[in-house]
C-alpha cells in the first residue's frame, strides 16, 4: 500500500492510503459477512481510509439510513479497531422521514443538524472523534456563514477532525472556506466528487442540480484544486459502478463522441501493461499530477483484490499523456 497526507493542520491532518474503500451498501445490500470479509482484507492489505454516510443506504428498504455506519461500528467493535483507521461520514442528505429522499425531504445542514447528526454518527460508529466530516449535499435553505460555524465548533469541540465536502458547486465550496478562512475558521479541505476517466455531459440536470451535473469533478473543480493544491479529491465512482466491463451499464450522459477516443486509450494501455481497464483507472487516478483519492466499492473480496492491485500499478509517462490527451 502507498500514503498520503490529506489535511494541512498538524493537529487535524492524517495520512491515509491512496486506495479510499466505499462502505456504502455495507449492512444492506451486501450481507454483514460479506461485508466484514472485504473490510479486514482491506485493511490486511494496507487499506486506512473507508467511506461510508448518515444516510446509507436508505434507499434500499425505504428508510433513513444508517446501515452502514451501524455496520462499520460493530466491525470497529469485534475487531478492535482504533484511530489507526480513518472512518469518513457525511451527512446533510439523510431523509427526515422514511419514504422521502434527499431531494424532497434532507436534514440539511443548518448547525443543529450538523451538531445532532454528528452525534448520531460517532454513536452509530462506536467513536469519540469522526475523523473527516463532509457536508453531503448543498443546503441553500441555510446561510452559508451558519454551516461553516456549524462545523468549526465541533472542530473546536474535538468531536470532529478533517472537514469535508461533496456534491457542491465550485463557488459555493470556494465561497464556503473563504468565509471560514476570513473568521479563523478550518474549512472544507477534503472535497468528494464523482470522477473517473470516461467524462459525462456536465449539462445533463438532475433532481439536485436543474443547470447541469454538479456533482461530477468537472473542468471549474479540476482547475479550483490545481489553484489550491493543499486540498484533497476523493473520486467517487471512479469504476462508473462496473461500466467499464459491463458497457451495458455505461450512464446515458456518457454517450457522447468523447467516450470511444477514452475507452479506446484505456484498452490500449491495459494491453501494453497486463492490467484490467479498471485497474488502468485507478492507476491514472492515484499516480495523477493532482492530489485524488479514488474510492472504490466492492461486494467480494475478489472485487476488491483487482482494485487493490492497482496501487503498483505504474504508468509510464507516455501512457499518461495518451490517456490525458484522448479526447
Amino acid at each position: 500500500m502507498k500514503y498520503r497526507t490529506i489535511g494541512t493542520d498538524p493537529a487535524t491532518r492524517r495520512e491515509v492510503s491512496v486506495l479510499a474503500l466505499g462502505a456504502m451498501l455495507f449492512g444492506s445490500r451486501t450481507d454483514e459477512e460479506t461485508s466484514f470479509a472485504v473490510l479486514d482484507r482491506y485493511v490486511e492489505a494496507g487499506g486506512t481510509f473507508i467511506d461510508t454516510s448518515d444516510n446509507y443506504a436508505f434507499w434500499i428498504d425505504g428508510g433513513q439510513g444508517g446501515q452502514s455506519e451501524e455496520l462499520l461500528g460493530r466491525w470497529r467493535r469485534s475487531r478492535g479497531i482504533g484511530d489507526e483507521i480513518l472512518i469518513a461520514t457525511k451527512l446533510g442528505a439523510r431523509p427526515l422521514a422514511p419514504g422521502t429522499g434527499y431531494v424532497d425531504n434532507a436534514e440539511g445542514l443548518s448547525k443543529k443538524v450538523i451538531r445532532e447528526s454528528a452525534e448520531r454518527s460517532r454513536d452509530r460508529l462506536g467513536v469519540a472523534k469522526l475523523d473527516l466530516l463532509y457536508a453531503h449535499i448543498e443546503d441553500r435553505t441555510v446561510p452559508l456563514r451558519e454551516t461553516v460555524e456549524g462545523f468549526a465548533e465541533l472542530v473546536a469541540e474535538g468531536t470532529v477532525g478533517l472537514l469535508g465536502v461533496s456534491n457542491h458547486a465550485t463557488w459555493r465550496v470556494e465561497r464556503a472556506r473563504a468565509l471560514a478562512a476570513a473568521a479563523g475558521l478550518p474549512g472544507y479541505e477534503v472535497l468528494q466528487y464523482a470522477h473517473s476517466h470516461l467524462r459525462p455531459r456536465f449539462d445533463v440536470p438532475d433532481g439536485l442540480f436543474p443547470d447541469g451535473n454538479l456533482g461530477q469533478a468537472g473542468p471549474d473543480l479540476l482547475s479550483y484544486l490545481r489553484e489550491e493544491p493543499a486540498l484533497t479529491l476523493v473520486a467517487y465512482s471512479p469504476l462508473l459502478k462496473g461500466a467499464y466491463t459491463h458497457p451495458d451499464r455505461l450512464p446515458a450522459d456518457y454517450d457522447h463522441p468523447g467516450t470511444p477516443a477514452r475507452l479506446k486509450a484505456l484498452r490500449e494501455v491495459a494491453r501494453e501493461t497486463g492490467a484490467t481497464v479498471n485497474q488502468v483507472v485507478l492507476a491514472w487516478q492515484i499516480g495523477a499530477e493532482l492530489p485524488i483519492i479514488p474510492l472504490v466499492g466492492a461486494s467480494s473480496v475478489a472485487q476488491l483484490e483487482e482494485s487493490l492491485a492497482a496501487v503498483d500499478l505504474e504508468l509510464s509517462a507516455e501512457q499518461r499523456a495518451r490517456l490525458d490527451a484522448a479526447h
